[in-house]
């Protein structure tokens, strides 16, 4: 989630997170009767205050952590935060480890529950984890640590200043004398924990900017991870659901008979749409005594829908009125400057226009939850993004207050934003609920495909001028796309000026300087994937770039370079240098502007999205329709890394993601319904289109910022920039090379 999504959130959820003031030491009791752990020693309680706001929403910090140091020396960390592969479950507990100074091969970490009294905000996207996380889980353990110092010191009789901390034991400077964590685990829980614990410098780290192997990297690489989807219970049944193909539809009739007589089919349930953003439109689904059955049988129920009015809607027609409304004036966002007088001098005047189709998160592990509600309870097991929201909407739903709807939450075999929306378990608990058995419903692929949230069909107009020496001194954007906000405003035909600004807020304050944003009603539920806006601003910006850099005789690295140094706004001074520092690292490492043979090219692109700034040089062969990315170069700033290894595979999955969006993945609608269905019409890229994929990390001290979107959006238009330079065939339209469904 970018900010303006986040600010959608905010206004959303009204709820506040607990206000919690200080590093703590918790209930033992209660703390071992909820994690089942039977051995003593310091348990510690991690409770910051919001440092963002004074007003806690969903999406905003504050986090609360457990520490568990056994008497026998065995450190549990829990992570608040969902995994799903990018690694927070690793990265966040070592940020604690090197604090507390423990040994990390003493560490176990285990998956918190769905609890923000507890957590804090457990709302997972908008790469925001580690960034709102990262400080107070080091004083974490750092507090920690000082607890454990001081108990040892009382064993030695010594002042706490004659103690040190080193790999699991406290040392006597004195007498060279050492203590295990494990020997003082009981002793520090008596310990008050301090009000300021005093955290490592930078030199000092032994985990934070290392690379770090997952703490579960064995379990995933041979398949015994357990998943959402793997979640077996006693007595369990399972559902297979279908819905309306278009958003807004609704049921007209349902035969049942010919599932009923298919052998295992328990039951027929219906599912009438739950009033929430991200809730169930409603549905049929099938319950059965295997989930093979309920797929099948959920094929023979025989469904008319009242399609409504969005049976209209299909996407190639759409995307050319979006382009028709990016081509004429429009609603104005933003303006600076005198555009008009800017344009009318120049020497030449550059226009373009980019667009881009709707994309599916398609997560390999499809939407699948399991639920068991009885009279006095309701448990879920579930791979989700938002707990919290799951616990809200089933609170409504079965008349329960918040804190009695018990969250798992399990790993997730992918996201990338569609798990924040957790319709497919609130389904699983109007079903449980019907049948009075706990429930495994799982979304099949084509219907993960056919009925969820999906990325903005978008369109973008720039006109630039520029003068004799090729300087940049005018820029008009103009973008039409269904925006997310649609969600939580009904009836919003366009994007909200404040979400297109600067072009995302990108770092090039050009002196005469208008943005626009035009007609663009949403007719399907719009929702964040992942990097979000920024896949569309980064492709036209950094596509277009290119483009003036031909039109002005020079390379693509000059004319970015130019273009921020006509940024005369000292706010954006920052980004500006980072923007361009990124830059120089991926134009440095792919050598770029060698020359190459023919049919090779390379291109380059730079943007900052989520507080972090990512450049990526692409070198491509291309011969006539058949495109191969042989080499990615991509350079990262993200403040201070956590774990090399960790942000070395976000930007490779990064890469993939770009890749993918940019060459093959669009869903299509023709008449108000999906047409794709699976991965043989929605393809993703294999191993075999993989490119030598070089990351290079800038070294920084800046605090942390976000990684899991930020480097999926450069990707596209280096790639478009590389097969110009390689064919002289220009690719505005993503993806470049759309299958036909």
């Amino acid at each position: 989630m970018n900010k303006h999504v986040t600010e959608a959130l905010s206004a959303y959820y009204q709820n506040n997170t607990p206000a919690i003031s200080t590093i703590t030491k918790m209930s033992r009791r209660g703390f071992l009767k909820a994690t089942g752990i039977t051995a003593g020693g310091l348990v510690l309680g991690v409770s910051i205050p919001n440092i963002t706001s004074a007003k806690s929403t969903a999406s905003e910090f504050n986090p609360n952590a457990f520490i568990h140091l056994s008497d026998n020396g065995d450190l549990l960390l829990f992570c608040g935060r969902c995994e799903m592969g990018q690694g927070i479950s690793t990265a966040l507990p070592a940020a604690v480890a090197d604090e507390m100074e423990a040994d990390w091969s003493r560490v176990t970490i285990e998956q918190g529950e769905g609890n923000e009294a507890k957590y804090g905000s457990q709302a997972t996207g908008g790469s925001a984890s580690i960034r709102k996380m990262y400080e107070p889980m080091r004083k974490a353990g750092a507090s920690a640590k000082e607890m454990l110092i001081i108990a040892a010191a009382k064993v030695w009789n010594v002042n706490a200043s004659d103690c040190f901390a080193q790999n699991h034991f406290v040392i006597n400077k004195l007498n060279k004398q050492k203590l295990a964590y494990g020997e003082l685990a009981s002793l520090a829980a008596n310990v008050a924990p301090p009000k300021e614990p005093v955290l490592k410098t930078k030199e000092q780290f032994k985990y934070i900017g290392k690379a770090l192997d997952r703490h579960d990297q064995g379990k995933v690489v041979v398949g015994t991870r357990t998943y959402g989807v793997d979640t077996k219970l006693p007595g369990m049944k399972y559902a297979a659901v279908t819905h309306c193909p278009v958003l807004g539809g609704k049921l007209k009739s349902l035969d049942k008979t010919a599932a009923l007589k298919i052998s295992g089919v328990i039951d027929v349930v219906e599912i009438s749409p739950i009033k929430h953003p991200f809730s169930s439109v409603g549905a049929v689904a099938v319950v059965a005594d295997n989930s093979w059955t309920a797929q099948q049988a959920v094929k023979q129920l025989v469904v008319e829908w009242d399609l409504g009015p969005n049976k209209v809607y299909n996407t190639k027609e759409y995307k050319a009125e979006l382009v028709n409304n990016v081509e004429k004036p429009a609603e104005l966002a933003k303006q600076r400057g005198d555009l008009d007088g800017a344009f009318k001098s120049a020497d030449k005047l550059i226009k373009a226009t980019y667009t881009g189709g709707h994309l599916s998160h398609a997560p390999m592990e499809p939407n699948a939850s399991v639920v068991s509600v009885t009279d006095t309870s309701c448990e879920v097991w579930a791979s989700t993004q938002s707990p919290a929201d799951i616990q809200k909407v089933l609170a409504q739903v079965l008349g329960r207050e918040e804190k009695d709807i018990y969250v798992n939450v399990m790993m997730a075999g992918g996201a990338f934003g569609r798990k924040f929306k957790c319709d497919y378990v609130h389904e699983a608990a109007v079903i449980s609920q019907q049948i009075k058995a706990p429930v495994q419903l799982i979304w099949s692929r084509e219907e993960d495909m056919r009925t969820g949230f999906y990325h903005s069909i978008n369109a973008q107009h720039i006109e630039a001028s520029l003068d004799a020496d090729g300087q940049v001194t005018g820029w008009l954007h103009r973008a039409a796309f269904p925006s997310i906000n649609s969600l939580f405003q009904e009836g919003l035909d366009r994007a909200p000026a404040k979400t297109l600004g600067d072009v995302d807020n990108h770092p090039f304050g050009i002196k005469n300087y208008r943005s626009e944003t035009g007609l663009a009603p949403a007719h399907t539920r719009i929702g964040w994937y992942r990097a979000v806006y920024a896949i569309f601003y980064g492709f036209a910006f950094g596509t277009f770039a290119d483009e003036l850099a031909v039109a002005a005789g020079k390379d693509t690295f000059t004319m970015l370079n130019n273009i921020y140094d006509a940024n005369e706004d000292p706010k954006q001074a920052e980004q500006v240098a980072r923007s361009k520092a990124t830059l120089a690292l991926a134009a440095k490492h792919s050598d770029f502007g060698k020359t190459l043979p023919k049919g090779e090219g390379m291109g380059i692109a730079v943007h900052h999205s989520f507080r972090s700034y990512v450049a990526m040089a692409v070198h491509v062969k291309v011969d006539g329709d058949n495109i191969k990315v042989l080499n990615v170069d991509c350079a990262i700033d993200c403040g201070q890394v956590l774990n090399t290894d960790g942000a070395t595979a976000q930007m490779e999955g990064a890469v993939v993601m770009g890749m993918s969006l940019a060459l093959a993945t669009e869903i299509s609608f023709k008449d108000g319904a999906v047409v794709n269905s699976n991965f043989h019409n929605y393809p993703v890229m294999r191993i075999s289109d993989m490119p030598n994929v070089r990351v290079h990390i800038i070294d920084s001290d800046e605090k942390p910022t976000g990684l899991g979107e930020p480097g999926v959006s450069p990707f596209a238009p280096a790639l478009s920039n590389a097969i110009f330079a390689a064919s002289g065939k220009r690719y505005r339209d993503l993806p470049m090379k759309p299958m036909a469904v």
